[in-house]
């Protein structure tokens, strides 16, 4: 008999498991289509500011559309199409190009159009919670299956004649209903924590705002105000005691692949670059021997790295104390600061500060990457007050930083317990 580890006392009895064409036969699922339009497909001139949604799978966001991202056509334009329309309560899941994120659509429009990248699901609710539906197509056992699909392609997607083989459990309506239910109040304690999330970010890049313009300033702790804010440039901020204290990582040539190894010292690569994080994934790592070859792209704790490349480029963080040492990848570059003069961590926020941002793209090169030399980032202008205010500026942002990381490990920790919800609650 089917039936999931973890489940709700008051329910027994076999679940039903079969593919999604057998629950489409049986009327569980109504309607099922794609966005894949052909020759209807819209012409980028024919998008509009206003008009009828036209989904993609980039508009999916934790569980629903965001409908402020997303294009749009008239009315008039939308009313040709003839397959791809979805209303209110399909789930959506996106099988082209990015696969997987699911949504469930709300709106009050008659109909909204998908793109190619996305298929609806036309419930029967007396048969199928969509709800219920969405998070099955989230859960592992549903998530295993087009993986292993996709794994005998080279193509990234899964289509809608390939979804109708794939299985899905269902138990009877009322239970669906239950942990439909109790799975949405996770969705929403995770959904509150994002907003939570985005909210301080804004408040974050606000104050960042004010204080670099000098909006606000901050006060001596005897309440002397500070004096005035010096123009300079970005290579007066150098220690110039420490060897290599400015300078970009090898050349390609001194670092390939054959030189990684399982072990050793990790190579920061631009890919952990974040903007205004590192971003502690893509580990690779070289041998002593090597990274003592390129003494001079070593980087070490509490320094900042900043990215030659990229979106945004210039974008830099502080190198973590995850290892006593790195290596940097041919695209960093290694910033010591002169700590009589100068707060590391203010001159992190100053470099990921828009105005320095905006300068930096003005001297960078390239029109699809920019990029940016060594030469040209040195002259880049900063504004700086003494070091005292820059500890005081440090401090603040550095607080709202620490608010914004453990809402985010909140919401991992969330995410994870969701995850570990779904295997178990779930055949």
């Amino acid at each position: 008999m089917t039936v999931p580890k973890l489940r709700f006392k008051e329910f027994d009895g076999g679940w039903t498991k079969s593919t999604i064409q057998f629950f489409m036969d049986n009327n569980f699922i109504l309607d099922q289509m794609d966005g894949n339009h052909g020759e209807l497909y819209p012409k980028s001139e024919e998008f509009s500011a206003t008009g009828v949604p036209y989904i993609s799978a980039t508009d999916f966001s934790f569980g629903d559309v965001n409908f402020a991202t997303c294009k749009r056509l008239p009315i008039e334009r939308a009313k040709l199409f003839k397959k791809g329309i979805a209303k209110n309560g399909d789930v959506l899941f996106a099988h082209n190009a990015t696969v997987g994120p699911v949504a469930i659509l709300k709106t009050d429009l008659d109909f909204v159009i998908l793109s190619t990248t996305a298929t609806y699901y036309r419930c029967e609710a007396t048969y199928l919670n969509n709800h219920y539906l969405k998070n099955y197509f989230e859960s592992d056992f549903f998530v295993q299956q087009y993986f292993g699909i996709m794994s005998q392609s080279t193509r990234n997607q899964v289509p809608i004649t390939t979804q109708r083989k794939l299985n899905i459990a269902v138990p009877n309506i009322q239970e669906q209903t239950k942990i439909a239910s109790f799975l949405s109040a996770v969705d929403e304690k995770i959904s509150q924590l994002t907003q939570k999330h985005e909210l301080l970010n804004q408040y974050k890049q606000g104050m960042m705002q004010k204080l670099f313009s000098q909006e606000i300033r901050f006060k001596a702790d005897d309440g002397r105000e500070f004096g005035e804010w010096e123009e300079k440039t970005l290579i007066d901020s150098v220690d110039t005691n420490i060897k290599w204290s400015f300078t970009g990582g090898p050349f390609g040539s001194n670092l390939k692949s054959e030189d990684y190894t399982e072990l050793g010292i990790r190579i920061i690569q631009l890919q952990n670059i974040g903007d205004g994080a590192f971003l502690n994934d893509y580990k690779i790592y070289t041998s002593p021997e090597k990274a003592n070859e390129l003494l001079s792209c070593n980087i070490y704790p509490d320094e900042i790295l900043i990215s030659k490349m990229g979106d945004p480029v210039a974008r830099c963080c502080i190198v973590p104390k995850h290892h006593d040492r790195y290596v940097m990848c041919s695209d960093g570059i290694r910033l010591v600061v002169d700590k009589q003069n100068y707060s590391s961590i203010f001159m992190f926020y100053q470099i990921n500060y828009q105005d320095f941002r905006q300068s930096a793209s003005d001297v960078s090169t390239g029109s699809t990457r920019k990029r940016i030399g060594l030469s040209d980032l040195k002259q880049l202008p900063i504004k700086v007050p003494c070091l005292e205010e820059q500890t005081k500026i440090a401090n603040f942002l550095s607080a709202i930083d620490q608010k914004i990381e453990v809402v985010a490990q909140q919401i991992e920790q969330a995410k994870t317990w969701k995850k570990g919800l779904l295997q178990q609650m779930f055949v």
